[in-house]
């Protein structure tokens, strides 16, 4: 444990200097509670809005395109990066907590707050070389046409809003709000992307002419127009928001699935309660783990795909062409056109082998994801276990010596099960050609299924709570 204790405490002299929300010293009211959240995410919108200075250009294609749909960024505004430096440092973290690389006792405040200083830290220097990674690539433009300052400029605003989104994350986590930021924003840049697509005014040339972007209003625009408004092409149709409504209603039929084990305590005679297992056991964190597999494969294949687009292996790993409507590339060939969902039911029939390796791919990614994450996150068996036993638990009919042998009866199945599951809801609203794409839609549900959750428990716990 001492070699753990020496990596942590390196971050000892730089938490001074981070930025930090001070931990509630008193109970927040609900209502308190919802304002701060409310708050928060005005914030995060206004970010999402706010157009970077000094940018030369954000038009051709967009080498981050893939990723933002779970990372809450906005093309050429503040909020660029997004969660990405948040949500990458915290994965780091874990990964290297759960595989023991770093040893930290959660029942020493010592070794929280440093862990949270390092994660922090973590984020802070993700943000910086995202910024300047993104500047120099020529995303805004190349350095030369930028100057010196303009590309300083834009440097210090991402990183600023980097800092914004840390701090707002850990206002909500530090029990001043509900839930987490990251949570929050990802929920609310999908939902906000579903609705545009759904109700979006602007006027797009498909070759056919000037149509509405958006799916009920292009439903509205002519007699003419409705087989268009359910069946076009390279737009949202009204089929795409009927299946979006769909699928949104499965996940949160499968949401209430759950096992509930008994448990009693060991010292107080007649305290009951229970511990559930669902069949989401790990939440959204799977289609989490793969998205960000994906997007890395899907960013790492574009650059080569540029520079040696006449080379062997760089085309066994994606071959990339810009699509007419959208101005982002497509994979049409390699290892990322197979992991790519087929766009519509007419793709899977023209192209079955590439349905089915993608179906089997998803599947197998993420029960595999699954399984990996309750090791890392302690949220396996065992260390379930552990926990019963501090808090002085027992499962009624069974002895303390088999409680691990009786929660790996579930938690392993539920795990792996549930990660087939959301992966084939995932498959089922890609198929369906679902608006804001199934891992979309996944996140989306399972965050406000969280937050209705929480809401609940927030409203049944607060005393004098009259209404809202």
């Amino acid at each position: 444990m001492a070699g753990g204790f020496r990596v942590l405490h390196l971050v000892r002299p730089f938490l001074a200097f981070l930025p930090e929300v001070q931990s509630a010293d008193r109970k927040i009211p609900f209502r308190e509670k919802v304002i701060y959240t409310v708050i928060s995410l005005f914030i995060f919108l206004v970010c999402s809005q706010l157009p970077l200075y000094g940018i030369h250009s954000t038009t051709g294609a967009d080498p981050f395109y893939w990723m933002r749909v779970i990372l809450a960024s906005n093309r050429g505004t503040v909020m660029e990066l997004g969660i990405t430096p948040i949500v990458t440092s915290g994965m780091v973290m874990q990964l290297l907590v759960g595989s023991k690389i770093i040893e930290v006792d959660n029942s020493v405040r010592e070794d929280r707050a440093l862990l949270n200083g390092a994660q922090k830290l973590l984020g802070i220097l993700i943000t910086i070389g995202e910024a300047v990674a993104y500047v120099l690539s020529g995303m805004y433009g190349s350095v030369s046409q930028l100057g010196t300052g303009n590309a300083i400029l834009i440097i210090l605003q991402l990183f600023f809003a980097g800092i914004i989104v840390i701090c707002l994350d850990e206002l909500l986590q530090k029990g001043y709000g509900l839930g987490s930021g990251i949570s929050l924003f990802i929920a609310t840049n999908i939902c906000e992307n579903i609705i545009w697509k759904a109700f979006s005014p602007t006027t797009i040339n498909s070759g056919r002419g000037a149509e509405f972007e958006g799916a009920v209003i292009a439903l509205t625009d002519k007699v003419r127009a409705l087989r268009e408004a359910f069946y076009r092409q390279n737009l949202p149709n009204v089929t795409n928001l009927l299946a979006t409504v769909l699928v949104f209603l499965i996940v949160i039929y499968f949401q209430g699935f759950r096992v509930v084990l008994p448990v009693r305590s060991k010292n107080a005679r007649g305290q009951q309660g229970s511990y559930p297992i669902k069949l989401f056991y790990t939440s959204n964190m799977p289609i989490i783990l793969h998205s960000a597999l994906i997007t890395n494969l899907y960013f790492i294949s574009q650059l080569l795909y540029r520079r040696y687009s006449g080379n062997f292996l760089v085309n066994l790993l994606g071959k990339w062409k810009e699509s007419e409507y959208s101005g982002h590339s497509v994979p049409v060939g390699g290892l990322a056109y197979y992991v790519t969902a087929p766009s519509s039911l007419a793709d899977v029939l023209a192209n079955p082998f590439h349905a089915l390796f993608y179906v089997v791919f998803m599947l197998s990614a993420c029960a595999l994801f699954s399984k990996t994450w309750i090791e890392v996150s302690g949220s396996s068996a065992k260390d379930v276990a552990k926990q019963l036993k501090e808090q002085q638990m027992v499962m009624p009919g069974h002895r303390e010596s088999n409680l691990q042998k009786e929660l790996n009866r579930y938690i392993p199945t539920a795990a792996a099960f549930g990660g087939v599951c959301i992966g084939a809801l995932t498959v089922l609203a890609d198929f369906m050609g679902a608006i804001g794409s199934g891992t979309g839609i996944l996140l989306a549900v399972t965050i406000i299924y969280q937050y209705f959750e929480t809401f609940e428990k927030e409203r049944a716990t607060e005393l004098g709570f009259f209404g809202f």
